[in-house]
């Protein structure tokens, strides 16, 4: 089966009605989707087979005054079903084209130390002349 990838703009919320199995970690929410969609510098970018998202990455662009523009990569998630069939590198690369059109100088993504298939992902992005930076992440309930 072909699978397009597709930017979302405002209004495609709907395109979200049927989806596969562990792309997002919870049901979506038309109402948060189309607020997300509405916000400046917020990105999704879904893979589709047929009418069912198969695949998803959520980014947002932070600016900063001291420093580059840059692409926070917020989330990426693919079915089990269809995974190791390159969906999440190409859903990466429409949203790093994205950050680039949108003035972003570089992009960053964390995941847990043990999601080894998403740092497998993450580490062959990584070309020779590329300086890949490792941080530590914390996250607080507010």
């Amino acid at each position: 089966m072909t699978v397009e990838i597709r930017r979302l703009n405002p209004g495609d919320d709907t395109l979200v009605m049927r989806v596969a199995d562990e792309v997002f970690d919870e049901p979506v929410r038309l109402d948060r989707l189309a607020s997300y969609l509405a916000q400046s510098g917020h990105f999704m970018i879904v893979a589709l087979a047929g009418d069912v998202v198969v695949g998803q990455c959520a980014a947002v662009i932070h600016r900063h005054p001291d420093k580059p523009t840059e692409l926070y990569i917020d989330e990426v998630g693919v079915s089990p079903a269809f995974q190791r069939r390159g969906i999440a590198r190409k859903m990466l690369d429409a949203m790093f084209a994205l950050g680039r059109e949108h003035g972003c100088e570089e992009a960053w993504v964390g995941t847990e130390p043990d999601n080894l298939p998403a740092r497998a992902l993450y580490e062959a992005r990584k070309e020779p002349h590329d300086e890949a930076k490792s941080f530590v992440m914390y996250a607080y309930g507010l």
